[in-house]
């Protein structure tokens, strides 16, 4: 059986000879792929990009399974599956590239104009074609509907943010007055020259779109390793850059295995690694690059619900999505919740188990689970579920009806409620704060008294993402800000673990390496560092300066 793909303008069609089911689809003029044909009609191939040059030349292939069913007919697509001797090509790539960068606020200040305008473009062709983006999103990183699509949307306000003049005033820089005539510095933002991305499956669009492009607003030369699983994702919107006008050359696109990523940003200049990913893997590089990293790496984040029960039905609403979206799979996931137990006789517990049965793997509403298998997800609840006092609240199952492959987790939302006093013993409290990356939550109960051990469970903490403080009592909340870190805090009512858009700041604090994400001031941190030129230009016989000495005649002082 072959496949023929044919490619009019803004049409693909993707069919199978021989009588069997064609696909018709509208997609971008500058896509190569129609998403809904992954898997299903012929097997696409996601190649590598490099010094300006796509290349699907690779002495092996990497599959990548269809996530939701395990009998497609198709992988849902292959990449180049690089080995360490196939990179020289990106090692000559990168060490072309001047530690001064493609451009800093002295040199080649028209690159700053140009991705203004390339930003322009990318958002507007984004928002036109946001559809398409969102179901190649859902085929490689199966998610809701509306997941992905505010994933596209965030990310188009990016770029719009942007626009115009806004690259340009990120590399804004200060003067300050010197010690005599003549004498003032100026503080600048510069590049690192050569950089490295490394980016996670499961925001495959927003992340690594909103970290690469500070990089390139920096004048930095990026290569992009991305995740397997989503590698399709970043292809799409590299020709979509290169379809607004920026030059091939500037960004690396690397298809491989970690191990053969952290060789070539080893054997590189690469003077700064910007990484999301498991906190694990993270120690690794950091390691491996001797410190030149940033970090936006695993949180285990926690909700506090306070005293005041109010909005009830909204505080469940908003406790299942930050605990159950994406199956839980986010970095800023609700991955423990504190309820005072005030909101338990409200009946809390009983709307969080109502909210969860009603999500579905038809609407993706809960979805597979990437980076872990069925069993592991199940014997993680066991263990959990075999502390003293502790019981499963609701579900701890397989979905029923599915067809996921088994390298990939298929279980239903989950709580297990672990009594506080056990919670915090130190032969427990590691495991109940092990991030999962499933849909999976810890409950427990406090009250006023115990409020204390709380705070103490919160400081022991190893990572501090994201977390939420739900309560418009203004003394509970000063007292809780007060003694806890978390770089990324909600606080209110309203407040929330996930869903961070673009215009505040999203990283963790409370580790030097820490990696924000999507504003000015995060962009600045991570892919430039501070420069200070000091300018002394003033003759030491200046006919114009009455005021200095030195405006006399000048004479050698003694050494010092």
């Amino acid at each position: 059986m072959t496949m023929t793909r044919f490619f009019f303008g803004r049409k693909i069609f993707s069919s199978r000879m021989g009588g069997g089911r064609c696909h018709l689809s509208t997609v971008p003029s500058w896509a190569t792929v129609e998403p809904k044909s992954l898997g299903v009609s012929g097997t696409y191939h996601v190649p590598n990009c490099v010094d300006g040059t796509w290349s699907a030349d690779s002495e092996k292939r990497m599959e990548i399974p269809h996530p939701l069913d395990r009998d497609a007919p198709y992988p849902l697509y292959t990449i180049n599956d690089t080995q360490v001797t196939e990179l020289q090509p990106f090692l000559d790539s990168l060490r072309k590239v001047p530690k001064s960068g493609l451009h800093n606020p002295l040199k080649n200040p028209h690159r700053y104009l140009e991705y203004g305008e390339i930003s322009r473009k990318a958002a507007e062709l984004m928002l036109r074609d946001a559809e398409f983006f969102a179901e190649t999103i859902i085929a490689c990183v199966p998610k809701s509907h509306a997941q992905a699509m505010a994933e596209v949307q965030v990310t188009a306000a990016f770029l719009k943010n942007f626009a115009g003049d806004n690259v340009r005033r990120l590399a804004q820089s200060f003067g300050v007055s010197g010690d005599h005539y003549g004498q003032y510095s100026t503080g600048h933002r510069w590049p690192y020259g050569p950089v490295g991305l490394i980016s996670p499956f499961n925001f495959p669009l927003e992340i690594p779109v909103l970290q690469l492009m500070g990089a390139l607003y920096m004048g930095n030369k990026p290569v992009l390793k991305p995740s397997e699983q989503a590698s399709l994702v970043m292809e799409q919107y590299l020709r979509l850059l290169h379809h607004c006008g920026m030059d091939l050359a500037d960004v690396d696109f690397l298809n491989c295995r970690g191990p053969v990523a952290q060789e070539l940003l080893v054997q590189t200049p690469v003077r700064l690694t910007q990484f999301t990913g498991s906190s694990r893997v993270g120690e690794i590089l950091a390691k491996a690059t001797g410190g030149k990293i940033k970090l936006e790496d695993a949180g285990f984040d926690w909700k506090l619900l306070g005293p005041d029960v109010e909005d009830l039905d909204y505080v469940a609403w908003q406790c299942d999505q930050d605990a159950y979206a994406l199956s839980g799979q986010k970095c800023s996931a609700q991955s423990i919740l504190f309820v005072h137990k005030n909101y338990e006789e409200a009946g809390l517990l009983d709307k969080l188990e109502k909210n969860a049965s009603q999500r579905s793997l038809e609407d993706l509403s809960i979805c597979p689970v990437l980076t872990h298998t069925t069993e592991d997800i199940l014997n993680f609840t066991e263990r959990i579920a075999s502390i003293p006092g502790a019981r499963v609240l609701f579900g701890g199952k397989e979905l029923n009806n599915h067809k996921i492959p088994s390298k990939y987790g298929a279980v239903e939302p989950t709580a297990v409620f672990v009594p506080l006093k056990e919670l915090i013993k130190p032969e427990n409290y590691s495991i109940c704060v092990s991030e999962l990356f499933a849909p999976f939550q810890v409950i427990t109960v406090y009250d006023d008294d115990t409020l204390p051990l709380v705070l103490g469970a919160l400081e022991q903490m190893s990572h501090h993402l994201t977390a939420a403080v739900v309560s418009n009592d203004l003394q509970f909340l000063q007292h809780v800000l007060a003694h806890t870190v978390n770089g990324t805090t909600y606080a209110g009512r309203r407040a929330r673990t996930t869903g961070a858009p673009q215009n505040h700041w999203f990283g963790p604090a409370g580790d030097p390496r820490g990696a924000g994400i999507g504003t000015p001031e995060a962009i600045r941190l991570v892919w430039s560092c501070h420069r200070e030129i000091i300018h002394d230009t003033a003759s030491v016989h200046n006919k114009y300066d009455l005021t200095s000495t030195l405006s006399a005649a000048w004479t050698q002082p003694k050494p010092t």
